[in-house]
């Protein structure tokens, strides 16, 4: 085991958390939602100073790990971003394509399988029942409350399995 693999994981969501997704949310307010549009415009998203300063101080101890609810398609979008935003490397988890459970779900399953091997010393992430969840499974939470909440985007996590 090297020390960077002593380290604590500091796991950080993306949007809304350190991507400010403001700008694409006229994607779902349409009907039916324009999925496609709304992930594409996404290399785009102007980062939030908050979760940047605090993915930056939390790297200083920690190895950053990325989780999103954002599907595997996105993967070289998100990449892209990450490094224009010149935001610690880490391994970004992201959910397959076709999973459209819930974020809780698919995110605890991935906090809970990185768990087994590594410490983690927080979750960042916006979603309030992502957050009440991994409270719940015994995780330390820092609610990323910096973003303007979107009711189209929380329907989106929670019902559509999307992001």
């Amino acid at each position: 085991m090297t020390a960077r693999d002593e380290r604590p994981v500091a796991v950080f969501d993306l949007d809304n958390t350190l991507a400010d997704t403001a700008h694409r949310q006229h994607f779902l307010e349409r009907r039916p939602r324009d999925w496609d549009g709304f992930f594409a415009a996404a290399p785009a998203d102007p980062p939030l100073a908050e979760g940047v300063a605090l993915v930056l101080s939390s790297a200083e101890e920690c190895e950053v790990v990325y989780l999103t609810g954002r599907p595997e398609r996105c993967r070289q979008d998100t990449l892209d971003w990450l490094a224009a935003q010149q935001l610690p490397e880490g391994r970004v988890h992201m959910r397959r394509d076709a999973d459209r459970r819930p974020a809780r779900h698919t995110k605890l399953e991935t906090l809970r399988r990185i768990a087994r091997t590594r410490q983690i010393r927080m979750l960042v992430d916006d979603d309030e029942l992502v957050c009440e969840d991994a409270e719940r499974a015994g995780f330390t939470v820092v609610r990323a409350r910096w973003a303007t909440p979107s009711a189209e985007l929380k329907v989106a996590q929670e019902r559509e399995g999307r992001t």
